[in-house]
């Protein structure tokens, strides 16, 4: 899905390709929940992160060789993707897959939803980015349904203290995944090809990955079922070199804030699929929560205006 230079106008067509991106990547972040669940329960989280993201190396190196795009960054911008590996592929994707031991997928997907409000507030802080009407008036009517859906599954899955540790995780996930959104949007990022850019990044968290595996987690290890394969496969090219350079493409575009809507929908479309292949039953809380969140969104999300 190509996209035009950062500096151009962009054209109505243009939108169009950005809210088909937005969508696309929050049908495929939707779905990647359930295949953690089962990624962490057969290897240590420490393995299965390193396998995705070497994984995602391969293939995005290979989408860069693909565009055409030179792989060789400009000077300084090496630094800046071994911060990005740090944060977005090796802490983010650590606490998460490890909070995912202490509670349900449901509610890291529900919590990951708030990423709108540290994003929203460190672009304001450190990119000048401004914090509209608009955008103000559709997060608070998303954070309403955000703690609908929060209570929803708190409810069907109560927090022992043991899972406040999951929680932990959780919000210093998010912490991470907001300081490499925020990046995303500085210029000097911007002026860097996304794909090169990602490529890097994802080796260096590899590699910082797999010195944690080794430290945390003892020898290699890996599950034989294809199952447990197929979904290192799904996760490292689906979830991860089709989408990243989509979402930070959006960060870039739209900002750091509106971007971060994405998550928003990510936990709606996790129970949707949850319904169609696994039963799951909708409660008035969950209805409710997840027509605020989308109502929200649409809020947040309409009209020209940058947040």
């Amino acid at each position: 899905m190509p996209f035009p230079a950062p500096d151009e106008t962009p054209a109505v067509p243009v939108q169009g390709r950005l809210v088909a991106a937005f969508v696309l990547v929050a049908l495929i972040w939707g779905s990647t929940w359930f295949v953690i669940k089962d990624q962490v329960s057969a290897v240590p989280p420490g393995w299965t992160i390193t396998w995705r993201f070497a994984v995602a190396t391969a293939g995005c190196f290979l989408l860069a060789l693909a565009r055409r795009d030179a792989l060789r960054l400009p000077p300084g911008a090496q630094r800046l993707a071994v911060l990005v590996g740090l944060f977005q592929f090796c802490g983010n994707f650590q606490f998460v897959y490890r909070a995912e031991q202490h509670i349900t997928s449901g509610i890291v997907a529900v919590l990951y939803a708030l990423l709108m409000v540290p994003n929203a507030v460190l672009a304001r802080i450190f990119l000048g980015q401004k914090l509209t009407g608009r955008f103000l008036a559709g997060s608070a009517v998303a954070l309403g349904g955000i703690a609908l859906l929060l209570a929803h599954e708190l409810r069907v899955a109560p927090v022992q203290s043991a899972a406040l540790l999951g929680i932990g995780f959780t919000l210093l996930g998010l912490t991470c995944a907001s300081l490499v959104n925020v990046m995303q949007g500085a210029r000097t990022v911007r002026a860097v090809p996304a794909v090169p850019m990602l490529a890097w990044a994802m080796l260096w968290g590899t590699l910082i990955d797999a010195v944690l595996a080794l430290a945390l987690d003892g020898a290699p290890r890996f599950d034989p079922r294809p199952a447990y394969w197929g979904g290192v496969l799904y996760l490292g090219l689906v979830g991860s070199v089709l989408t990243f350079p989509l979402y930070f493409e959006l960060i870039r575009r739209w900002g750091a804030g509106r971007a971060a809507y994405n998550g928003v929908a990510t936990p709606v479309i996790a129970m949707l699929l949850s319904t169609l292949f696994e039963g799951y039953r909708w409660t008035a809380l969950a209805v409710g929560g997840s027509l605020l969140a989308l109502a929200g969104l649409l809020v947040a999300l309409s009209g020209r205006e940058k947040a």
